[in-house]
């Protein structure tokens, strides 16, 4: 997996030797001085104020304790922007799934809307790789796993392998069903696979 500095970390490393010897002209420091307060070579904050080298997590904490600023106002690092989730529903075999996660691999967690039980369409059963698991939020599921049913409340919550054959639907006809649900990469497939 590449970690390497994306087109915006490059800008903003481009610009901390810059904004490091701005920093110093302003507070009317000379190299020497600085140099004294931070314990680093003159030479060294030299070259890191020109660009010449990157400075470290090691140069840059006495900087920022000299010139009295966060790491992240040292070296002008861009917000890290809006953590909220933008929801956007996808409906698919009568069910309403909410992503409450980006979409990058792994793990994934969803708000899962069943419908009363007359507006779903006839039980399908899946089977696949992997493992589900699912709290009740609102209402009554029904699980219907290896032929067995179970209906499960608000509170509760079920953990069982997608081996088996299973569905999962609203247990009731006058309300709607929530869960929150969690589906490994190959649980994604959960309501595709048919048996």
């Amino acid at each position: 997996m590449d970690v390497g500095p994306n087109a915006d970390d490059e800008t903003v490393l481009q610009n901390v030797g810059p904004r490091l010897r701005g920093l110093r002209q302003a507070r009317g420091l000379t190299l020497t001085e600085l140099a004294e307060r931070t314990g680093l070579v003159p030479s060294t904050v030299s070259r890191i104020e020109r660009g010449q080298t990157r400075p470290t997590l090691e140069q840059l904490l006495p900087l920022a304790r000299v010139y009295a600023v966060p790491l992240d106002e040292l070296v002008a690092a861009p917000a890290t922007g809006d953590p909220r989730v933008h929801l956007r529903p996808v409906r698919k075999e009568g069910l309403t799934f909410v992503p409450l996660g980006m979409q990058s691999g792994g793990l994934q967690a969803y708000k899962v809307l069943y419908p009363p039980v007359s507006q779903l369409p006839p039980p399908r059963f899946h089977t696949h790789p992997g493992r589900e698991w699912f709290y009740v939020l609102s209402g009554t599921v029904q699980l219907v796993l290896a032929g067995r049913r179970t209906e499960l409340t608000a509170g509760e919550a079920a953990e069982f392998s997608t081996d088996d054959a299973h569905w999962i639907g609203n247990a009731r006809d006058d309300m709607p069903a929530e869960t929150i649900a969690i589906y490994g990469r190959q649980g994604e497939q959960v309501h595709v696979t048919d048996v």
